[in-house]
């Protein structure tokens, strides 16, 4: 049964890269074939980032595994950026259905590709763990705000999910050459460096969104005023309190 009362949540997408890469998604969309569904495409998205995981796991020494990650984040970026588009070009709109069927499917395909990164010896564990929970406390944030101040904010400071997949491109290709970084003298790994950075990154983005976020709720839905209480003949929470102790 269709739910005809249920509004979508305004998208607010404002990367670098997000007008251009609106337009070249759009032009891929009109063009592809019948048979391909925005169903096809989240589920590329998601056997994608689980097969980038596993090629970082497998990864140290062979350039053709890193060769494949690299294809299989752009592979990610294709399925997972592409499938709302082509619902939304095609009028096959699921609004709910795709926005939960793609953040579950986002929190495990980051599960995935943290693991590989730890087990292949890119990242140390203890880091990879710091940017999980910071991640996830962003998409709970995220979540929050789309069913509460009705607004579904997919980049951040200029930043989103396709940038973030071209720095860790970037990243990918430097490990090519050497997994490690000298910082100050000390031999670090890059993602160790990296993950710590994106880390503090994601948690300062969750505590400024929670903040803006409760404070725009606070003021849509302030506390009655204890003198319009007493107006309308309501007895003051205090003293409410005291009568009933």
């Amino acid at each position: 049964m269709t739910d005809t009362n249920y509004r979508e949540a305004e998208r607010v997408h404002t990367s670098v890269l997000a007008a251009a890469e609106k337009r070249l998604l759009i032009w891929i969309a009109a063009r592809l074939p019948r048979w391909v569904n925005s169903d096809h495409l989240t589920v590329l998205a998601g056997l994608a980032m689980a097969a980038a995981g596993m090629c970082y796991w497998f990864g140290p020494g062979s350039p053709l595994a890193m060769a494949t990650a690299i294809l299989m984040l752009g592979l990610n970026w294709f399925g997972d950026s592409l499938d709302g588009t082509l619902a939304r070009v095609r009028h096959h709109e699921r609004p709910r259905y795709g926005f939960y069927v793609d953040h579950v499917l986002d929190v495990i395909g980051i599960l995935f590709l943290l693991a590989g990164f730890a087990l292949g010896g890119f990242m140390t564990p203890v880091v990879a763990a710091g940017f999980l929970v910071a991640y996830y406390l962003l998409m709970v944030e995220i979540g929050l705000a789309t069913h509460a101040v009705g607004t579904f904010r997919i980049s951040f400071w200029k930043f989103g999910p396709t940038e973030l997949r071209i720095l860790l491109i970037i990243g990918t290709l430097q490990i090519l050459r050497s997994p490690f970084v000298t910082i100050a003298g000390e031999r670090m790994l890059l993602f160790d460096v990296s993950g710590v950075i994106a880390s503090a990154i994601l948690g300062a983005t969750f505590i400024a969104s929670a903040v803006r976020n409760g404070r725009l709720l606070f003021k849509l839905e302030p506390l009655p005023e204890k003198k319009q209480a007493a107006k309308n003949g309501e007895p003051d929470a205090e003293f409410a309190i005291k009568m009933n102790a």
